[in-house]
């Protein structure tokens, strides 16, 4: 069961499947979308992203952007999946809980797995199937209907998600800066490499920074910038034909030799040694 709501004018595509594995190819792009997978089994399920393995427990559902490389191969069960574009939704609520800025989209780099409640997945169930209604109605408001169905989705992931990933000692400001940290990172990684940069654009001192992520996890500020920067080096090797010099400039290292050390210091293997164990592996 594949829908696809598409507006030429705004570039803007909701999708909609219930077998994603067989239905990928089948929409008009896939490239530039921000995913919902949802494990509607009675069974687990092994997604790839970015080449490692993730187990989807049933009823669990996480959210990949298009920075993030999926891969569906080891699947032997269909997976339900919702995706959009920028233009479909984001556009409209540019940096809010709920938008694409929002803690399930580029707000971390862990891919947030969120699990249904038993109490709550009669409410998702519902969803699903009033999202298929729409997707049959096709008339000058469907685009409305189904953007309000998309943001109710988020914000009900998002109450989840907030209820299991975020330390509930917190308080909404201070999860509100963390998720804004690992957005500015997303955005800024290949420019700007110290906390002393993301503290003055949250108007925050390094140490008071340091301090909140000292309470909601045990990664530092700078190792969360340095193991982002290491993430996309690993995607580009895995993802892109690019040399290693290339990767280099084009992840803000003015000189090779360095971005060779700092690789291998991230992932005890040098780039050239990471590249030749996946073509082992292969």
């Amino acid at each position: 069961m594949r829908y696809e709501y598409k507006d030429s004018k705004l570039g803007a595509i909701l999708g909609f499947s219930d077998d994603i594995k067989n239905d990928e190819e089948r929409f008009s792009t896939t490239s530039k979308t921000i995913k919902f997978l949802w494990n509607r089994n009675d069974c687990p399920l092994t997604v790839q992203i970015d080449g490692m393995d993730l187990e989807l427990l049933p009823n669990q559902i996480i959210t990949v952007t298009y920075l993030q490389h999926v891969s569906y191969s080891k699947m032997q069960l269909p997976l339900t999946a919702i995706l959009f574009n920028r233009e479909f939704y984001c556009i409209f609520d540019h940096d809010s809980e709920v938008s694409c800025n929002g803690i399930l989209f580029f707000g971390t780099q862990d891919i947030p797995i969120i699990t249904i409640p038993k109490e709550q997945l009669n409410k998702f169930n519902l969803l699903h199937d009033i999202f298929i209604e729409e997707f049959s109605t096709p008339d000058n408001i469907q685009g409305d209907m189904l953007q309000m169905l998309l943001k109710r989705m988020i914000i009900m992931s998002t109450r989840l998600a907030k209820e299991q990933l975020m330390v509930k000692a917190l308080g909404n400001d201070q999860v509100e800066t963390i998720r804004k940290f690992n957005v500015l990172v997303d955005l800024n990684f290949k420019t700007k490499r110290k906390v002393g940069d993301y503290a003055e654009l949250l108007h925050k001192s390094p140490k008071t920074l340091s301090n909140l992520f000292a309470i909601y996890n045990q990664k530092s500020p700078q190792q969360i910038i340095l193991e982002r920067i290491a993430l996309e080096a690993k995607r580009l090797i895995n993802f892109t034909d690019k040399q290693n010099q290339e990767i280099a400039f084009e992840l803000g290292f003015t000189d090779p030799a360095h971005f060779s050390r700092f690789f291998k210091k991230m992932t005890q293997m040098s780039p050239s040694e990471y590249r030749e164990n996946l073509f082992l592996m292969a």
